[in-house]
């Protein structure tokens, strides 16, 4: 599914908790996007310094992660609207120990999904979860803490991770690039002009960032504003604020 300006993405969180009560603050009026008010004032329903979120992918081939047929997920981030960040915003909830969070919120089945496709390249899925959540998830100021009625202790972390599935599962990457005829191939080079084309014209027309490793192609950065919160907040596609590091042609290897 492209995502795409003219159609903001309103991705409702799919809610696998169980008993939960504790619901973010209502931001139904909220139509002033991220990054394009003049508007610096952190709230509830305005996500600011952090308000470029950037759903990022990974394609790791030495050694592979992930099936054969689909990137994998590197994290969700709140880069500033220059393009700069903040980064472990709040030691005191840089939590370690995700699984057990997500599996007492009875997010069973999130969890066993991020263990196909959120997966560490050296294995430790446990401490690379960690890594994004305490430092990239706490700086997400729409699900501070106090931006929740009544609040239980790591609710936010459980909004968190399904969110960024919920992004991921609609920014099928392998499909997007596949459709335009570029498939992984061992010995086969690409424009990398032909890989942000097909890639543009998949994120709504707006450019992605591309990162490559060794002139191989490895990751993929989706740019966002959002108005409302990170959670159920519209999400709409704009340009990478960033530059690739890819060389004009590139390999795109199979896992």
């Amino acid at each position: 599914m492209s995502l795409s300006r003219s159609a903001l993405l309103g991705l409702a969180t799919t809610s696998l908790m169980t008993g939960v009560s504790a619901q973010l603050k209502t931001c139904s009026n909220s139509n002033v996007f991220s990054c394009q008010s003049s508007s610096h004032v952190p709230s509830c329903c305005f996500n600011y310094p952090g308000g470029a979120l950037l759903q990022t992918q990974f394609w790791d081939t030495n050694p592979s992660t992930g099936p054969s047929d689909s990137w994998t997920i590197h994290g969700l981030w709140p880069d500033n609207c220059d393009g700069s960040y903040q980064s472990s915003c709040d030691p005191s909830r840089a939590y370690t120990n995700i699984s057990d969070i997500l599996l007492s919120q009875g997010r069973d089945d999130l969890l066993s999904y991020m263990q196909n496709y959120w997966v560490d390249i050296n294995g430790d899925n446990e401490n690379f979860w960690a890594h994004e959540w305490g430092r990239h998830g706490t700086c997400i100021n729409t699900i501070d803490p106090s931006c929740y009625s009544n609040y239980s202790p790591q609710e936010e972390v459980g909004e968190f991770f399904q969110k960024v599935v919920d992004l991921f599962k609609g920014l099928d990457t392998y499909k997007a690039l596949a459709d335009a005829g570029i498939t992984p191939d061992d010995s086969q080079t690409y424009a990398l002009s032909d890989i942000q084309a097909a890639l543009t014209s998949f994120h709504g027309g707006a450019s992605v960032h591309l990162g490559c490793s060794s002139g191989k192609l490895n990751q993929v950065w989706y740019f966002f504003n959002v108005a409302g919160n990170a959670i159920d907040g519209k999400y709409e596609a704009v340009d990478t604020l960033t530059k690739s590091n890819c060389p004009s042609n590139v390999r795109y290897v199979p896992k």
